[in-house]
């Protein structure tokens, strides 16, 4: 009798340490509600549960260097974020100056990224240089993202923190809040930001000032950070503030992973999301701009995770 258990209770086991292993809930850091990345998050989150059985939960932080610091700890598995604050923090420098994040990886290029100062529509204010000696968004201490983002737009327009009227805020909810209720003239957001559509609404409309892309204007902010570029933005229904064709400075939405996280399961991440891109967009259309062609660059100082590298090279999407 003895014997004849004994296959059935090694089953058993066998069955309920399967299902502890798929059940794992892995963890997607994110901002707060509002935001592009929390959006982009949610619907990475849903779209993983349900077509590849991942059991994915998003978890917001203050913001972007919380978010790093919780992935490099393995508090979180992924966060999506700008590159080149992902290559930043790696290296320890600027935000993240005194501590590499050496456990962060890349595990997919999800999007290129629009962002874009904007303003009420009724303003008197149409270029970037228009905003000298105007109230401006500054300090994002729990923002820090903010900072750079601002200053390489403003340099596009030959102008310093020194040429505007800086209004501290803690982070992007915030500052489109105080531009919404007339304590602030300028601020930012990721294009396409659900954020922005409310504020357009309370105030009787908003729009994005265009950035130079000369050459002063692609050195300047290139001095700011290694991954910049600038993007030609076209108007469409989710696009709220961009009524016309519109240069905007640009980066690429990166999924980062801690580097600890096993080769199946960045596999699966990955899969999940280059192969439901029109189900993602259902979601959110701001997912209409997923690289599924071109899903990894090479960016500078920062690697790619191996079970990234292994899904891409199966499908002939890797470059070296």
């Amino acid at each position: 009798m003895k014997k004849s258990l004994l296959p059935l209770i090694t089953a058993c086991s066998i069955t309920l340490l399967s299902g502890s292993v798929s059940a794992q809930i892995l963890s997607i850091a994110s901002p707060p509600q509002g935001s592009v990345w929390n959006t982009m998050s949610n619907g990475i989150a849903n779209i993983g549960r349900s077509k590849e059985n991942i059991n994915l939960v998003v978890q917001p932080y203050s913001g972007n260097r919380a978010m790093m610091d919780a992935v490099n700890q393995g508090l979180a598995e992924f966060a999506i974020n700008d590159v080149n604050d992902a290559i930043v923090a790696v290296q320890g420098d600027a935000d993240y100056k005194g501590k590499k994040r050496t456990h962060l990886r890349v595990a997919l290029r999800i999007s290129p990224q629009p962002i874009g100062i904007f303003v009420r529509k009724d303003a008197d204010i149409d270029s970037i240089a228009d905003l000298k000696g105007k109230r401006v968004a500054s300090g994002w201490n729990a923002f820090p993202i903010g900072r750079p983002h601002m200053e390489a737009m403003l340099a596009t327009g030959g102008l310093t923190w020194d040429d505007v009227r800086k209004v501290p805020v803690p982070d992007l909810i915030r500052a489109a809040d105080n531009l919404s209720s007339g304590r602030l003239d300028a601020t930012y957001f990721a294009v396409g930001g659900p954020k922005v559509a409310e504020v357009d609404a309370s105030v009787g409309g908003v729009k994005f000032l265009p950035v130079k892309t000369d050459q002063a204007a692609r050195e300047a902010v290139l001095k700011i950070r290694p991954a910049f570029y600038f993007s030609n933005v076209q108007p469409a229904p989710h696009l709220v503030g961009i009524e016309q064709a519109t240069q905007m400075l640009t980066w690429d939405n990166v999924l980062i992973v801690n580097d600890k996280v096993s080769e199946d399961q960045v596999y699966q991440m990955v899969k999940a999301i280059l192969e439901n891109k029109e189900s993602l967009i259902k979601l959110y259309p701001g997912f209409k701009s997923l690289a599924v062609n071109v899903p990894n660059k090479n960016y500078p100082g920062i690697e790619y995770h191996p079970g990234a590298i292994r899904y891409f090279k199966e499908k002939g999407l890797w470059q070296e």
